[in-house]
Order: C-alpha cells, then structure tokens, then sequence
C-alpha cells in the first residue's frame, strides 16, 4: 500500500508500538492523527515526527464513545480523509479474575474490545469513501489460547479477531483491507513497568521489539494476510495449545520455569540499569558541585 498523502489515525500512538508505527508511517509519507491519553507524550512524539509528516494529536479515552466520534471529526477537520486505522491502544489488569476489581475487568473489555469495535464502525464510511484501505487491529498471542492470569485480557483479545474476521466477511468487495497481529511479548513499558505480575509463562516466549511489530502493522496493510502471529513459532505453539488443550497444561510447567527464568534475568537487567544511572547522576552532581565551588 502506498501511503504517501494518505491518513492513518495510531490509538496508542505515544509511545510503544503505536510510536514505532507512527515512526514508520511518517517515514513513508502519511498524514498521521495519533490519540492516547497523555498529552504530554503524544506532543513528544508529534514534534519529532513534524519534519517528516504532517502530525495532529488527539488525547482521549478511546473507551468514551464521545470522544471517538470527535476524534474522527477532528480527522476530517485537519486532513479531509481517512486511509487507515490502526487500534493499538490496550489495557491490562494482570491478576486472578478473583483478585482483579470488578472496574478494571470491565475497562479491559472497553478499551481492548469496545473501543476498537466503535472506532471501527466510525472510520468504515470514511475509508469506503476513498475506494479502500486498511484496518489493522494490534490483538495477542493471549487471544490465540486461552492463558490463567489473563482471563478478560485474553478474551478482549480472542474478541477483537473474532469481530475483525467477521466484519472482513461482512465487507470484502469493498476494498478494506481488515488484519490482525498477534504479537507475543513486546519489549515495551507495557509489561516491563509490570513485570512483578506478568505470568512466567509470558515469558517463555521470545520477546519481539515495538519496531518489528510496528512493519508487520505495515506490511498488512497491503499484503493478503488476514493475522500475523510474532513470532511466528510462539503463533504455531499457541495454535496447538488451543487444539489441544491437553498439550498446552503438559507443556506450561516447562513454559513456566523457562519463563521464571527469563523474567529473573530481566529483573537484574533493570536493576543494573537503575544503579549504572544512579551513579552516573551522582558523579555529574558531584562535578557540578566541584564546578561552583
């Protein structure tokens, strides 16, 4: 797909994935609408793209239905069209269905499920208007198979590519391209600030950057896949996990270990990291402090 001119709106477009999307499709001459709640970040991200594309930012909820409607006004106010969605904004309440509120099970459906169905069925006309495009859902390897400790996430996720393969039925001589990518984990702050509560099964697959997440969002908006699993081996193992669920419970002890270990190692990573940046503040303050003495 040539996206020169055209307009892409990234939810979740601050940082993490939705920022190495947003990078990329600067890169290839879109206009870009990105949203996420922080303004702060989106400003970021919009003034470092603004030699490269033209950029509007957008802070919102993506769950507030209000919101979205003006979101796509304000779209059609700076840029005059729409070409691509990407819904990449989530939200995970990681625990025990019995130990994860009542609130935050419901905000894992709205913002994962609800707001990607909205967005959706708010962008179709637009895009139909211009003779086709793309939508590009960002799901999970968790909506492959179903994973403990992650029971709303998985089934927001499980949802979000049901409804996309069905709505690809619903409109497949219209010219829309409808896609998925499955990523397994992402080596973001969306589980890194989590680590403490991700499962140790998480983390026995490999770990895949934002940036080869990012072109694999690219790459189907013009390619004929309907999902992308990354990697594509974790794609195969969550596959049969979920055909035989037999295979997945005699697997996940093993999983389970590899991926304490793994979680062990990232751990004293960061901890190195914070102490190599503690002591790099300390000796700058002390120079600073030679200095003015």
């Amino acid at each position: 797909m040539i996206f020169k001119d055209k307009t892409v709106i990234v939810t979740g477009g601050s940082e993490g994935v939705g920022a190495a999307a947003a990078r990329l499709f600067a890169e290839a001459g879109a206009n870009l609408m990105l949203v996420a709640r922080n303004r702060k970040n989106l400003e970021a991200i919009a003034a470092e793209l603004r030699d490269k594309a033209r950029v509007a930012i957008f802070p919102m909820d993506v769950s507030d239905a209000d919101s979205c409607t003006d979101l796509i006004k304000k779209t059609l106010f700076e840029f005059g069209r729409i070409d691509v969605l990407v819904n990449n904004a989530g939200f995970h309440a990681r625990g025990n269905v019995e130990s994860v509120t009542a609130d935050d099970l419901a905000r894992t459906i709205d913002v994962n499920l609800r707001a990607p169905i909205m967005l959706m069925r708010l962008v179709l006309p637009h895009v139909r208007e211009n003779g086709g495009g793309a939508i590009i859902n960002v799901a999970s390897l968790a909506g492959r198979t179903p994973v403990p400790g992650s029971a709303a996430y998985s089934a927001s996720k499980f949802g979000l590519r049901a409804f996309t393969f069905s709505l690809a039925e619903e409109i497949r001589d219209s010219g829309i391209k409808l896609a998925v990518v499955s990523p397994g984990p992402i080596a973001t702050q969306f589980i890194l600030d989590d680590i403490d509560k991700t499962s140790d099964l998480t983390f026995s697959q490999p770990m895949s950057s934002a940036e080869e997440v990012a072109q694999v969002i690219l790459d189907l908006c013009g390619n004929n896949q309907r999902e992308q699993a990354i990697p594509a081996m974790s794609g195969v193992l969550t596959t049969l996990a979920y055909l035989m669920p037999w295979l997945g419970r005699a697997l996940r002890p093993a999983l389970e270990r590899k991926g304490n270990r793994v979680k062990k190692e990232l751990k004293a990573k960061a901890r190195a990291a914070r102490s190599e940046n503690g002591s790099e503040k300390l000796a700058a303050r002390r120079g600073e402090m030679r200095a003015a003495g």
